[in-house]
């Protein structure tokens, strides 16, 4: 690609490649409501996309924010019309087939249970389009072998497309969960060193340690203990990178040669709570939104990622944008009814 090509493309800040789902979401059962809800927009992707599109208003910033969505035969014109609204980089893809679907069963204590009801089409890197490609951070969700050969894979196709001098994306690890035991430990070690931040929640973080929580409430002391040993690895190219573990209501432990930190939940009521579904994705979006903007600051980053999984609980499926009805006023995009950029400078004053 040539220098005036890189040049005219518009820059993006974030890509995805977690999945877009529809959701059919079941209620834990002591609910007081157990209607489930169905054909709701979700998906890894989805919700980390959405929490780096909290801190990207448009017309510009909001097309910093890049992800595939695969779009089957069933894709819901709806659907369609909601993410069109969010004004983000999505590229939609047509699919020769149902659109991937999954089943969210919630037990107590924020248990989830889940399963594909139609077949799933995981992204790849050579799915990235050039503009794409050329983002300043990656969210991964996968297993160690495979995040290790998509960062090579990625690096790669940089290299060849945009030239030796192109700087080296932020990647933002979330293991896949099933893989997070003590027969992937060693694999997990290895995979360290291609990342710059790994985000396990703290349950999938003990068990790769061959640990439970307690039944009800949260180890701190092991969350502590078994990111230390992780950092003691190096974590990124250049070992400067980080332990983020996401700990639902106990809020997030942050662990990097720099900082040592238990961030709160920003909702400290669980009656805000409605649906826990996307809160960790949505974290991990504005967490690496945040590693950008502020070149690297995790905790600043971590306070946005915080604000980000407080919009996508709120209430099942996506948070509700709501646009000024006059543009080119001061007023500015609400989600939830709220600004995102008040609720970060409260929980910012909050958290110093």
């Amino acid at each position: 690609m040539s220098a005036d090509e890189c040049h005219g493309m518009e820059q993006v800040d974030f890509v995805t490649l977690g999945m877009f789902i529809i959701d059919d979401i079941y209620p834990p059962p002591s609910a007081q409501d157990q209607t489930p809800q169905k054909d709701i927009i979700g998906g890894a992707g989805t919700y980390s996309a959405i929490g780096a599109r909290l801190f990207s208003p448009p017309p510009t910033s909001s097309k910093t924010v890049g992800w595939i969505i695969d779009a089957g035969t069933d894709f819901p014109s709806d659907v369609r019309s909601t993410i069109s609204s969010w004004q983000t980089s999505a590229l939609i893809r047509p699919r020769d087939g149902l659109t991937t679907r999954g089943w969210n069963g919630y037990g107590e204590n924020e248990h989830r249970a889940f399963k594909y009801l139609t077949e799933k089409k995981r992204l790849e890197a050579e799915d990235l389009t050039p503009a794409l490609l050329k983002s300043k951070s990656f969210h991964l969700i996968c297993s160690p072998s495979r995040c290790m050969t998509m960062i090579k894979q990625i690096l790669a196709r940089r290299h060849v497309t945009f030239g030796e001098d192109e700087a080296r994306p932020l990647v933002i690890w979330e293991p896949v969960p099933d893989l997070c035991t003590p027969e992937e430990f060693n694999n997990t070690l290895e995979a360290l060193e291609y990342v710059d931040v790994i985000s396990p929640n703290h349950e999938e973080l003990a068990a790769l340690f061959g640990y439970k929580h307690p039944t009800t409430g949260v180890d701190k002391a092991a969350v502590q203990e078994h990111a230390e040993y992780l950092l003691a690895y190096r974590i990124g190219p250049e070992g400067k990178g980080a332990v983020v573990i996401r700990a639902g209501k106990e809020g997030c432990f942050i662990l990097s040669k720099q900082a040592e930190q238990w961030l709160p939940a920003y909702h400290q009521s669980s009656s805000q709570v409605i649906d826990p579904t996307g809160g960790g994705n949505g974290f991990l979006g504005g967490l690496a939104i945040g590693l950008v903007r502020t070149e690297g600051d995790v905790l600043e980053a971590a306070r946005m990622g915080s604000v980000a999984a407080s919009y996508c609980i709120e209430q099942v499926g996506m948070p509700v944008l709501t646009t000024p009805h006059n543009a080119g006023t001061n007023e500015q995009e609400r989600w939830n009814g709220s600004d995102v950029n008040e609720r970060l400078a409260e929980f910012r004053e909050r958290t110093r």
